[in-house]
């Protein structure tokens, strides 16, 4: 037990000394021009469990049905229980940063136009997540380290409605919506 507290301690340096080294190295640079195709989700399933509330981008950004794709965050899940989100939890922290999930390597295997932050708390295994994903244009909430976003909505997570306005607001103003 005491091997496996500190063994999840080096694990855990070793994840922040990762994150710090690519926060200083320039972002990936991405082949995708203006317009958005891809739209990425983490969301933080333990403050707000409608993930399927992320389906209505579709519709507001005139997406095809597949250009949605939302991973969420529990600091606990059972992994017998069916899930309608893909989910990854702190037990996947591997070394060196690694994360040792198979839907959360499938989610950063793609490349997106926008990634949506939605997460109002600083959590190591999400901005993990956030450093590791490709996007042209991060989207955060201001109560996160403003280092992982490039759009700041100042909402409240649980007003999704406001947050979904303010995301089609900016990105017509960023130009990346075709009116």
């Amino acid at each position: 037990m005491f091997f496996k507290g500190l063994k999840d301690r080096f694990k855990h340096k070793s994840a922040l000394k990762f994150m710090r080294e690519e926060l200083e190295n320039p972002p990936y640079p991405l082949s995708r021009k203006n317009g958005i195709q891809m739209v990425g989700v983490i969301v933080d399933l333990d403050t707000f469990p409608r993930a399927e509330s992320f389906e209505d981008f579709i519709e507001l950004l005139g997406l095809r049905p597949s250009a949605v794709k939302v991973i969420g965050y529990k600091r606990d899940y059972d992994t017998n229980s069916p899930y309608a989100t893909p989910i990854f939890s702190d037990k996947d922290l591997g070394w060196h940063g690694e994360i040792d999930n198979g839907y959360a390597q499938e989610f950063l295997s793609r490349e997106y136009d926008v990634l949506i932050n939605y997460y109002s708390e600083k959590n190591l295994m999400m901005q993990l997540m956030t450093v590791k994903t490709r996007a042209r244009i991060r989207v955060g909430f201001a109560t996160v380290d403003k280092t992982f976003n490039d759009l700041i909505v100042d909402c409240p997570t649980k007003d999704f409605d406001l947050f979904k306005n303010e995301i089609r607001k900016y990105l017509n103003v960023l130009k990346e919506l075709s009116a």
